[in-house]
């Protein structure tokens, strides 16, 4: 339960700052980006005008929205004019209703409010994905105030959190127990957690008939308990919805072939999800141990180079590099740190192409200057779907690519590292999309709400990525799986997580219109780790089985 004391929130004095300094740097100010792809709206260019919001006054808010969003409480809370008390209450109110990675987007710039002594009020949406049971989204205002400095701060109330907490009022999350509804695959076969236990993390997250996990975040008074009014419920019964199993998109021999190929994961941490490429439909979510979480849905990772797909697609999009041109492959290169190549593999004057199919970490990062900053994120939303919010039966987490800070995260978001984030499920579905050309959301179960919105990729674009991906398997990192039958294209991955823990290992692939992505945690290696999963599970499966 989320149970902050209360805040009596002082406030020093404002000074009114000076335009002069304001309007001296307007001309170079940028759009604001915020956590998960919100960002500034803009007329006629960001800060085009002598007069408005200090633009520094909205950095500040920028950042606090996204260091919240990202789980850098302190960060967020040096921002504020009480920082201890601000850490303590983002903590209490994210832990307490088991909000997990919010989302939070500025308003656009011509609904600041400035007041005459100079303050700002900053308006904001904020979606909270309570765990195992959907979204909370809100509206809500951030206080700005120019400190004696002459540097802003967010001026710290409990309302800035959420326009109804106060020192009186308070949230509380209610779940409701639900027994796990009977499920079915795509024919009417029954699936349950007995025949199928890396499945088990899912089928508790079904609802009956697709109404989902039932519960609701409740406003209360601190001193009674008493409810004044329940601000959002989850899992209520869809209209019309009918009694019995639900019936998912599930393929009962994908599912079973799913089983069996986890366990060549070594008893690592493990996920792995197949969908059909012409329509998104799941045919195999996997996830080891089956006792865990849903990582293979719900997992924020690293993808490491699978995500080359996209930055590759971005790249050939804009006609910044060829297949056939020369970009060389050197061990190291240095960007505010030390990049390298796995094992410390060199390809001196090697193309694209064999960058690509030897997974080449400094070639491509030594690529990041054809790309605008948030070039790569627009492209992954655009054309991949990654960022929107996705709506597959049960919950999920949809991805994120932040614009970056600075050189050396773009440098990293290039090879899929730094704050870009994804899960078996993205990166399936991100396969699908580069071989046909065409996102699909992504579906469990049938008649989901679909709010994506994206554009097809252009027809030599896939052609390429195609391509590439053949000629990883037949001459490159994903030659494990070279002997299946059938046209197989496939990326590897390896994605550091800390210089405590081996690198997470991944593999996308794809074949007679499926696509898999496997994640093996401290894997070490994409194709040391990932390669034998996606081998067992495509040699299980005949072909044309989809």
């Amino acid at each position: 339960m989320y149970d902050p004391a209360y805040d009596s929130n002082p406030t020093a004095p404002a000074r009114r700052r000076s335009r002069t300094a304001v309007r001296a740097g307007i001309a170079a100010a940028v759009a604001l980006a915020v956590a998960a792809g919100g960002s500034w709206a803009a007329g006629v260019g960001p800060f085009a005008r002598d007069e408005g919001p200090d633009p520094a006054a909205l950095e500040q808010a920028d950042g606090f929205l996204a260091d919240w969003a990202a789980g850098r409480l302190p960060g967020a809370a040096a921002r504020t004019t009480r920082p201890d008390r601000a850490q303590q209450v983002l903590q209490s109110f994210t832990a307490g209703l088991d909000i997990t990675r919010p989302r939070l987007t500025a308003g656009p710039r011509d609904a600041v409010e400035e007041a005459e002594d100079g303050t700002l009020t900053v308006p904001y949406t904020a979606r909270m994905p309570v765990e195992g049971l959907g979204t909370w989204t809100y509206e809500a205002k951030l206080p700005l105030r120019e400190q004696g400095d002459g540097s802003w701060k967010v001026d710290w109330r409990l309302s800035l959190v959420h326009p109804r907490l106060s020192g009186t009022e308070k949230f509380r999350l209610r779940r409701e127990e639900t027994a796990p509804p009977e499920a079915t695959d795509r024919d009417g076969e029954k699936l349950t957690a007995a025949a199928y236990p890396s499945l088990t993390p899912v089928l508790a997250r079904l609802g009956p008939a697709g109404g989902g996990p039932r519960g609701a975040v409740e406003l209360v008074d601190r001193a009674t308990g008493e409810v004044e009014r329940t601000e959002a419920r989850f899992g209520e019964r869809p209209k019309g919805a009918q009694e019995g199993p639900v019936r998912t998109t599930l393929d009962a021999t994908w599912q079973a072939a799913a089983e069996k190929a986890l366990e060549r994961a070594g008893g690592k941490n493990a996920a792995l999800v197949a969908l059909r490429i012409d329509d998104g439909q799941i045919l195999a979510v996997g996830n080891s141990p089956a006792s865990g979480f849903n990582r293979a849905v719900s997992g924020t990772y690293a993808p490491g180079s699978t995500w080359k797909l996209v930055t590759s697609s971005a790249l050939l999009m804009k006609g910044a590099v060829k297949p056939d041109d020369v970009v060389d492959c050197p061990k190291y290169l240095t960007v505010g740190k030390r990049f390298q190549n796995v094992e410390l593999s060199q390809f001196p004057g090697a193309t694209f192409a064999k960058d690509f199919t030897e997974s080449c970490n400094t070639a491509f990062i030594s690529l990041r200057d054809r790309l605008g900053d948030g070039e790569l994120g627009e492209v992954a939303r655009t054309y991949f779907g990654v960022g929107q919010e996705w709506h597959i039966g049960v919950p999920s987490y949809d991805g994120s690519v932040p614009v970056p800070k600075d050189e050396t995260e773009k440098a990293a978001s290039m090879i899929g590292q730094g704050r870009v984030q994804a899960n078996p499920l993205i990166m399936a579905s991100v396969t699908a999309t580069a071989v046909s050309g065409r996102f699909h959301q992504p579906s469990l179960t049938a008649g989901n709400e679909d709010g994506t919105r994206t554009e097809p990729l252009p027809r030599e674009v896939v052609a390429q990525l195609r391509a590439l991906m053949r000629e990883t398997v037949t001459d490159g990192t994903a030659s494990v799986l070279a002997d299946l039958p059938g046209e197989v294209g496939a990326k590897t991955g390896t994605a550091e997580v800390s210089e405590d823990q081996d690198n997470n290992g991944w593999m996308v692939a794809h074949r007679d219109g499926v696509a898999v992505a496997v994640v093996v945690e401290e894997g070490v290696t994409g194709g040391g780790s990932a390669g034998p999963v996606v081998h067992s599970l495509l040699s299980a499966v005949p072909e044309g089985t989809a």
